[in-house]
């Protein structure tokens, strides 16, 4: 009995845990094929949300990949987060910028998404995604009017449309999203008032509304969100009153540049560490409060109407590294004994009514000080006379007024009238004296026969031109001259339709020659009193200059006047045509390809070789190139080649060339220091974007909590933080103030190429990644 009692026993037990088994095993199938149908479901929507965003380059790294997206490809345009088998963050950064300056809510070809593209059922897609957490869609050309629905993201911590052509008003139904932290609607096309519920947000830490079309004021219910970190509201047509900001204590960062804002200075917030308000309407004194700001690092008050004095304590505020006040109607004077923070490094109080002298602590090689256009005891430095600060803002007489303007201007119209006849005078006594020296230096035959606009020496080169001409494309590379009848012919007399440019240098034409080439024609206006000797010395020496990074000059042509064959009136230079625009267009364009981090630091390595070579590969150097980023053009082969450079040489008033010793050895210096200089500024605009930069702007890119701000977003996406920091620092000493602290060019080009070394590697270890996972 007790065997069959064990046995049954044991039989239970085995039943038992055979039926255990049995249930386990059905959980744990219910259990992984549902899993599996939640990964499936998760997958099929960022598909549809592909497809619906017109399959974005970005997301190319999905292409042919079979794998859980949650380990796709490594891409920094692309990241997917996953939790508990669903998805809680997507980051897609596309390279479709807003680069126009209005937008009437229909799609453009080649800037938006199409018109099939519906921004409802895209949102909609969105919200089925239901613990999704971060959500970053930028510059992927998304465009409509927000819709309510977007409020289903009821789990959203961080929502970012920034750079897309979003229009209309930002939806009410924002406020419900409890859990909301960050907002970034950042470069869009939002024109109605600036919504008056953010204080139903109350976790909000970033709200940044910055490059919209937003109007009214800035409502006071924003100052209840007691969390608030960041306020960004730039470049908009924001008016009305700035309330009182003191009880957001957890501000760091105010940004409001370029609104409309008409008030007096509120009470801040104790906190900050960057205030942004330039290029407003502010008016008052600035309150005494602000030298309290013991947090304060930037401070922008530029550009407003301020008055009264300018507080000496700003100056001193033991954080305060950069300051700018120019171009408001401050007053007074600033102690000679001041004593600036020693993280002081920028300062700007010009275009305002300052008096008296500077303060000793401005005189510290490592600020940058600005001070021209007030009354300072200083000489030169674009100082106004001291009685333009003591003037007083009176209503006065509109008839003395009236009466004061009209003298003025009775006493301007004889004074040039009297400058005129003196010209007179000596252009004809001038004229006189060179015609008998031409009748003598001339032979009779070239006097008798010179036709109208041609000079003596092109005719002496007739027969090679001839010969030049008859060879047309085939040797459009080879130096030589050409006619004036032969650059009207290829520009239909230089008809405005032909004119692809202009500037401070003259117009550029494009042209097509005989042969079927194209070719830009740049025309220089010079003065009657350069000289055809010397600019035909000049334009010899542009024509031995040869480089892949310069844009290859042609031949000239030598326009002279009718009446003074030694005077000319224009000189023409034949370029190759470079059909693929310039650099600054490239920066501030939605082209086909966006200059990525990588792109840029090649662009600027071949424009810092080529004038590099232009300094030490010719002698004479050439020093003064006029460096602008749209001097800059890129070949089909998205090379970089500079124009017009050396054209300071043919411009010049005075015959540098003649010049001797040690005046000579320093005029060159001053030039190559301003190529590096100007350079420096192609650099700023690299980083920063095409707009209009200054030298405040790098001590902002210095400040890593600031740079995300200042920093084109194409680029904090493709760089890796050493490479960008590595061009930072040659930017800020190539723009110094003091001339001997910038570097040599070769030095520049030494550290664009480190740069471009260190980001290389970084890229090919992810390209190994990404190989490897595959």
């Amino acid at each position: 009995m007790l065997n069959h009692f064990m046995l049954s026993s044991s039989t239970t037990m085995l039943y038992s845990y055979s039926h255990l088994f049995l249930v386990i095993s059905v959980s744990l199938f219910f259990f992984f094929s549902d899993t599996q149908q939640l990964e499936t479901s998760q997958t099929q929507l960022l598909y549809q949300l592909r497809k619906q965003l017109e399959y974005p380059k970005p997301l190319e790294v999905w292409n042919n990949y079979n794998g859980d997206l949650c380990y796709s490809p490594y891409s920094t345009q692309v990241i997917v987060t996953c939790e508990n088998n669903s998805i809680i963050e997507l980051q897609i950064v596309g390279d479709i910028l807003s680069r126009i300056s209005e937008f009437d809510g229909f799609p453009i070809f080649n800037q938006t998404l199409s018109e099939s593209f519906s921004i409802d059922s895209f949102v909609t897609t969105l919200s089925r995604l239901t613990s999704l957490k971060f959500l970053s869609l930028v510059s992927l050309g998304i465009w409509g009017p927000l819709p309510d629905k977007i409020h289903q993201l009821s789990s959203l911590e961080s929502l970012d449309l920034s750079s897309n052509y979003l229009h209309g008003s930002i939806p009410s139904r924002i406020s419900a999203m409890v859990k909301l932290q960050v907002l970034r609607l950042d470069n869009n096309f939002f024109n109605d008032t600036v919504p008056d519920w953010f204080d139903s947000l109350s976790n909000l830490t970033i709200l940044s509304l910055k490059s919209n079309h937003l109007k009214g004021a800035i409502p006071y219910s924003i100052c209840r969100v007691k969390t608030l970190n960041e306020l960004g509201a730039s470049y908009n047509q924001i008016s009305g009153v700035l309330p009182d900001l003191s009880n957001l204590t957890s501000l760091s960062v105010l940004d409001l540049r370029e609104n409309q804002i008409g008030s007096k200075l509120p009470i801040m917030p104790k906190g900050l560490i960057t205030v942004l308000l330039s290029k407003n309407s502010f008016f008052g004194e600035i309150p005494q409060q602000f030298t309290e700001l013991n947090q304060l690092q930037h401070l922008d008050l530029s550009f407003n109407f301020l008055q009264g004095t300018l507080p000496a304590a700003l100056f001193t505020l033991p954080n305060i590294s950069y300051l700018n006040m120019a171009s408001n109607m401050l007053i007074g004077s600033l102690p000679k004994n001041l004593a600036c923070s020693s993280a002081l490094s920028f300062v700007d109080i010009s275009n305002n009514k300052l008096t008296g002298g500077l303060p000793s602590c401005f005189s510290s090689h490592k600020k940058i000080v600005k001070f021209g256009g007030n009354c300072l005891s200083i000489e030169a430095h674009g100082q106004n006379l001291e009685s333009y600060c003591r003037i007083k803002r009176e209503k006065s007489d509109p008839g003395g007024k009236f009466v004061g303007l009209l003298i003025g201007v009775i006493g301007g119209i004889v004074f040039i009238l009297v400058l005129l006849s003196i010209l007179v005078i000596f252009l004809h006594r001038r004229c006189c004296r060179r015609e008998t020296s031409v009748q003598r230096l001339l032979p009779k035959e070239v006097q008798d026969i010179l036709p109208t606009g041609l000079s003596p020496e092109f005719l002496a080169s007739a027969r090679f031109i001839s010969q030049t001409t008859k060879l047309g494309g085939q040797d459009l590379l080879k130096y030589r001259l050409f006619s004036i009848d032969e650059l009207k012919e290829a520009t239909n007399n230089f008809d405005e339709s032909t004119c692809i440019g202009e500037g401070s240098l003259g117009k550029v034409f494009k042209g097509r020659l005989e042969s079927g080439a194209y070719v830009a024609i740049r025309c220089l206006s010079l003065l009657r009193r350069d000289s055809l000797r010397n600019v035909k010395h000049q334009l010899d020496l542009l024509s031995k200059l040869h480089h892949p990074h310069l844009v290859c000059l042609l031949g000239h042509c030598i326009d002279i006047d009718e009446q003074d064959i030694f005077s000319i009136n224009r000189v023409f230079l034949i370029y190759e045509y470079m059909s693929n625009g310039n650099f600054h267009t490239h920066l501030s364009e939605s082209l086909e390809k966006v200059p990525e981090w990588s792109d840029r630091l090649s662009v600027l390595i071949g424009t810092a070789k080529a004038v590099h070579y232009l300094h030490t590969g010719i002698s004479p150097g050439f020093f003064d190139n006029r460096l602008r980023a749209n001097s800059i053009l890129i070949d089909e082969h998205r090379i970089a080649k500079l124009s017009d450079y050396g054209l300071s040489i043919i411009i010049e008033e005075i015959n540098r060339l003649e010049e001797k010793g040690e005046r000579n050895k320093s005029w060159k210096k001053a030039k190559l220091e301003d190529d590096v200089y100007s350079f420096g500024f192609i650099l700023l605009q690299t980083l920063v974007g095409p707009k209009s930069v200054d030298r405040g702007d790098t001590i902002l890119l210095n400040d890593m909590h600031v740079r995300r701000q200042v920093v084109d977003p194409i680029v904090l996406t493709t760089c890796t933080e050493e490479s960008l920091s590595v061009v930072i620092s040659i930017t800020n000493k190539c723009i110094s103030p003091e001339v001997s602290t910038r570097p040599s060019f070769e030095d520049v080009l030494w550290n664009l190429q480190y740069a471009a070394q260190i980001q290389a590697t970084a890229d090919g270890e992810r390209r190994f990644d990404v190989t490897s996972q595959q």
